[in-house]
Parts: C-alpha cells; structure tokens; sequence
C-alpha cells in the first residue's frame, strides 16, 4: 500500500497537544491523508485547520460534510480559506446526508437528490476557480457572487460520499474521487465498475481518481468486546434502508433481514445477536497488527488507492486505542 488515509478523531479524551502530535505523528509515519467527518460532535473543518497548523505534506479532506447543511457558496469559501492555509493539501469530501441528519436536527429541507448534489458541485467548482457565478437550478440560485480573494492554486478536488449504483456512477461522472464506507473488499469491485460507467459517460477514465474507503480498524490482542461494539455499530446501519440494501447487495441479505426483523420486534439485543461472524470480518478489521496490516493490504488489492484507516475505539481509554491503531500503519 502505498497510499494510506486516516480518519482522524477529534474528541475530549484527547487534549490538543496530544491531537496535533498525532497528527504530526501520522504524517512522519507515511499517511497521505486525514480525514475527519461531522454528524454530533465536532465539525469536519475546525480539525483539519489544527492540523494543517502543524503539519506540512499532510493531505487534508473533510469525510464527510452535507451539501444541505451548508449553501454552496459556504462550502466553497470554506474549502477555499483552508486551501490558503495548506496549498495543494486540501480536498473536499461532500455527500447526501440523511433525512434525520438535515430534516429532524437542521430543520431543512431533505431530497436524496442526484441533482442537488450536481447543481452544488457545479457551484462549489465555479467559485474555487474565481468565477462570476449566476445559477439558475432546481436546488440553488445564485446572482452575480465571485471571491474577493485569488482562487486556491492548485484547484480543491472534490470528492463524493457515495453508496448505491447512481451516486458512485457521478462520483465517477463529475468528481476527482469517491469516498466509500463501509463496504468489504469482495463488493469494491462492483463499486469501481460504476465508478468506470460514470467516467465513461464524462468521456474520462479513472487514471487520476481517487478512490478511498473508510475500514473501521481496531489493532488489539483481545478483539471480542471490539467485535461486540462493532456489531452494535453495523446494526445502526443496517435498520437504515439504503445501507440495509447495500450490505443485501453485497451478500448479506440474510443478516439484514434477520437484524431488521428483531429491531421491529423491540429486540434491540437479539438485533445485534443477529450481527454474524462473517458481516464482522467483511466490514471490519479488528486483530493484531500483522492481521490488521494483510487485510488492509487486501482492500488495496481490490481496488481501492487508498484504505483509510478510521480506529474503531471503545472502552475507557479511547486516546490509547487510538495511538495503538494508528501506530501499527503504514
């Protein structure tokens, strides 16, 4: 593996100068890029700018901020202020959300929309190149707005959260790179050829395209309590209908019934019973270092350029579990 990705978790058990020396940490051990997200803690960007303030080769991408969340014209600002800061480091990682997410916590409007996601890109893209941008579109209208400032050199790629078949094919279509979640190495595959299929359609290729997967990874001796919480966190997913279709696409249709039929029966417990061992070694890597390190090898061999290790930490020592993950990589 020659390119590795890091999703880099910011939270209260690790103070700041621990963060930003993992962070430097991380890029003197050989990581190409870190990732951080957004959904109830802290926000994608704050993170990244602490880490861009230590660290100089670092690639730096938001996995994954809502295009709902924010206008476009935010989005791109934002991108753009932080590209400033780290030339040449940044990218910008957009996705769809959820109707929970944007509906019930932002009390926006929600569509699981293509077209939305095109019509923001398009923008997000015209004012990173310091265009006058005038829109006229289903989602957004914008008049006459351009940067004051010079636009990021070189441009901010844009990569798209992607999932099912029509998502990945746009990725594939109007982006630089996809970032894929919890999706095991026997289904990359198919992920790639509808990333092809959009390509084509753009008449490119993917030889310059990212392609990226968050792989929940825990490094430990004793992984049965890790694999507990894993299956706990798999079964969250898996009560969610396009994730339910996902892992049933992937051939997991049996778990998934099995898990959504006991959560609507009020057995939370029995739910996640219904987690298999199998599910669990697909969609995560959990095990000593050397295991940890072949089956990362194995997602990169399927097609991805480049796993991103997200450290799956639980009990009271998350920092530590963090350290002992993230220091068993590349």
């Amino acid at each position: 593996m020659t390119r590795l990705g890091l999703a880099l978790p910011f939270f209260p058990a690790l103070p700041l100068p621990e963060y930003q020396a993992l962070a430097r940490e991380a890029e003197a051990r050989g990581y190409r890029t870190a990732w951080t997200g957004e959904v109830t803690g802290t926000d994608a960007f704050t993170p990244l700018a602490l880490v861009a303030s230590v660290t100089s080769r670092l690639g730096l991408a938001t996995g994954i901020v809502p295009i709902q969340t924010r206008t476009p014209i935010v989005l791109a600002l934002t991108a753009a202020t932080l590209a400033y800061a780290a030339p040449g480091r940044v990218a910008l990682g957009l996705g769809i959300s959820s109707r929970i997410i944007v509906g019930d916590w932002h009390g926006l409007p929600f569509s699981r929309s293509l077209q939305q996601m095109r019509e923001a890109v398009r923008i997000i893209r015209a004012v990173l190149a310091g265009e006058r941008v005038n829109f006229d579109g289903a989602f957004y209208c914008v008049r006459n707005f351009r940067m004051t400032t010079p636009p990021p050199a070189p441009p901010v790629p844009i990569y798209l959260a992607a999932l099912g078949r029509e998502m990945t094919e746009l990725a594939g279509e109007i982006a630089d790179g996809v970032l894929l979640n919890w999706i095991a190495p026997e289904t990359i595959p198919a992920s790639v050829k509808h990333l092809e299929t959009g390509a084509r359609r753009a008449g490119r290729t993917l030889a310059d395209f990212e392609i990226a997967a968050y792989i929940r990874t825990t490094v430990t001796d004793a992984p049965a309590p890790v694999r507990q919480a894993l299956a706990r966190e798999i079964t969250g997913y898996a009560i969610v209908d396009s994730y339910a279709r996902f892992f049933a696409d992937g051939g997991f249709a049996a778990e998934v019934e099995a898990v959504q039929a006991a959560w609507k029966a009020g057995d939370r417990a029995g739910a996640v019973g219904r987690i298999s061992p199998r599910l669990l070694d697909a969609l995560g890597v959990v095990g000593p270092a050397d295991f940890c390190r072949q089956r990362l090898a194995e997602f990169a061999r399927a097609g991805l350029t480049m796993p991103v290790v997200f450290p799956f930490v639980t009990g009271p020592e998350p920092g530590e579990a963090v350290l002992r993950t993230v220091r068993a990589f590349p």
